[in-house]
């Protein structure tokens, strides 16, 4: 008799916004700060799911096997400069992970190959930001990467509308999304 997680339905969504990093190293944690912005201003449906990873890296495996769709946050080192936004889907997503010197990222692509095993990868999306510094110990983002928080839930909401979501800001029953109603 197998038993089944309690957490199954709760991740088991259509679409799962999933913000990664350490908040403890500035712009390292932009992907949960990202998320935390989100949860303050826009109003999703149940088919929506917003999740601040953190670090967990593959302890993650058994949050993203469960949605349909994977849209993940988080500070993506590119070789660009500060500020520039990335979104990165298919092939692209390992090359640039395997690129990372942050080992919640390579922990994560392992997640996300792990899920495979599951019989269940979700289509991901990756967006995200060059940060301009993931070494100091510091909780706020700098004023170039704190700047592109906007831009990057712009993107995220993009794909939302990709995804024909519906959602709204908070206080409003306005739909925002940029498909037509």
């Amino acid at each position: 008799m197998s038993e089944q997680n309690p957490f199954d339905e709760i991740y088991a969504v259509h679409v799962m916004v999933l913000g990664i990093g350490c908040t403890l190293y500035s712009d390292e944690g932009f992907g949960v700060r990202v998320i935390e912005k989100m949860q303050q201003e826009y109003d999703f449906p149940e088919e929506v799911l917003l999740v601040d990873g953190g670090v967990l890296g593959i302890n993650l495996l058994g949050v993203i096997s469960k949605p349909d769709h994977l849209i993940v946050v988080d500070a993506i080192r590119n070789k660009g400069i500060p500020g520039d936004l990335y979104r990165l889907a298919g092939d692209a997503i390992p090359d640039r992970i395997r690129a990372k010197n942050s080992l919640h990222q390579v922990d994560f692509l392992e997640a996300l190959t792990l899920c495979q095993a599951l019989d269940h990868v979700p289509e991901t999306v990756i967006v995200g930001v060059e940060p301009e510094d993931i070494d100091t110990m510091c909780v706020d983002l700098t004023p170039v990467i704190q700047n592109k928080v906007d831009d990057v839930i712009a993107m995220v909401l993009a794909e939302l509308d990709r995804l024909g979501i519906q959602y709204s800001t908070k206080g409003t029953a306005d739909n925002v999304s940029g498909n037509p109603v």
